[in-house]
């Protein structure tokens, strides 16, 4: 058993091998066609293929599952084509024994995907966002045409501090900074701009700032209608100011990145600094429940190619078996972002969105799986039937 199981998993790991290269392949060079325009002179075609070659990581991470899938079917299907699985069969070895050697198989490929979740994609995509600010002044990130936004509690006076930073340095120090104050009763008290600042234990230290502070009686007096008898707000200009905040370096790259190519321990730490501020997590947790379940995706993946490769192969058997692969694999993707897109419209628990079309079509693979392992019981079964309809 430990030698036929050595030999499936040296026939899969090799498909999937020679599919995952030409997938990620073919991807590249597509995404590389289409950054062609960026070369000038500060950006050159060295530059590109730096980029590109940081965006691997993330390429491979997204094409493993469909990679895995046709990989499995173009191994299975030739082992049914030169009768070796026939001879597994006769030998004793049900359907399902050979899917817990194919989930078996499975687990290294799981340990290495959580790997290049956990470790290997967030780092690439941080060096692809630095990348991206030092050779074309933007990074790859989720940010508005404004800046990036964040929200936080005011530690000495109480109430709410907004801030925004409208650009992102190679260095990981900000430009362009602006801080509002807000007390208890959400008035603005304050108001200040920088133009440039760097993170330093716990603190943000501002540069070159401009404080506008706003009197407290600043709106009853302008509700007069009446001029002031005291100036309602005064504008100081100082060389540096620091801030006592909660913001990170690690949440700014967080803000930084799409949720999907966060860690696990970089998602948890951003939604629990989202939650102490009052912000919405919604997407945020169903990028956490969708990680957690990515290599539960993989062993789907490998339960669906699993019937198909077990089908008695005919000629040009095995061309069909992968295209039938690719269309499952495809319809698996599509049903994935169905159910997120309506699961966020809809407000269902994360879970729901990130597990329950894994379990569908395990399930439906499953039952494929035992039909074929049973087909000669259900044919019998049939024809009993009809015979007691005939009589």
């Amino acid at each position: 058993m430990r030698t036929t199981r050595r030999y499936l998993a040296l026939e899969i790991y090799r498909s999937c091998t020679v599919v995952l290269l030409a997938l990620v392949g073919l991807f590249t060079f597509f995404a590389l066609i289409d950054e062609l325009d960026n070369i000038s002179a500060k950006f050159s075609l060295i530059n590109l293929l730096y980029l590109q070659a940081l965006a691997i990581p993330t390429r491979l991470y997204d094409l493993l599952p469909i990679g895995l899938l046709i990989g499995a079917i173009l191994a299975l299907a030739g082992l049914a084509q030169r009768n070796e699985l026939v001879i597994l069969r006769v030998s004793g070895v049900s359907g399902l024994k050979l899917l817990m050697m194919l989930w078996a198989i499975t687990a290294p490929l799981v340990l290495g995907a959580f790997f290049l979740s956990e470790v290997v994609t967030p780092a690439a995509e941080v060096k692809s966002s630095e990348a991206n600010l030092l050779m074309l002044g933007r990074s790859n990130g989720a940010g508005l045409e404004s800046g990036y936004w964040f929200k936080e509690s005011r530690p000495v006076h109480g109430g709410t501090r907004i801030i925004n930073i409208k650009t992102l340095k190679a260095n990981g120090n900000v430009g362009d900074i602006i801080v509002y104050e807000f007390n208890r009763q959400h008035q603005l008290v304050q108001y200040s701009a920088a133009t440039e600042g760097r993170f330093d234990h716990g603190k943000l230290v501002l540069d070159h700032v401009t404080e506008n502070r706003i009197d407290g009686n600043a709106i009853s007096a302008l509700a007069n209608a009446q001029q002031p008898s005291a100036p309602v707000s005064t504008v100081d200009t100082v060389a540096r100011r620091v801030l006592a905040t909660t913001l990170t370096p690690d949440r700014l790259i967080a803000r930084i990145l799409t949720p999907e190519r966060m860690s696990i321990l970089d998602l948890l730490d951003y939604i629990g600094y989202l939650k102490a501020n009052h912000l919405q997590t919604d997407r945020q947790v169903v990028a956490l429940w969708r990680k957690v379940a990515y290599p539960f995706t993989l062993l789907v993946m490998m339960t669906i190619a699993a019937p198909i490769g077990f089908l008695q192969t005919r000629r040009g058997g095995v061309g069909s078996k992968v295209f039938i692969g690719i269309i499952l694999g495809v319809g698996f993707f599509m049903l994935n972002q169905l159910a997120l897109n309506i699961g966020m419209l809809n407000k269902w628990h994360p879970w729901v969105t990130a597990i329950v079309p894994n379990l569908v079509v395990l399930l439906l693979a499953l039952g494929a799986l035992l039909l074929m392992e049973n087909q000669h019981r259900v044919r019998a079964f049939r024809q009993r039937a009809g015979s007691r309809r005939t009589t």
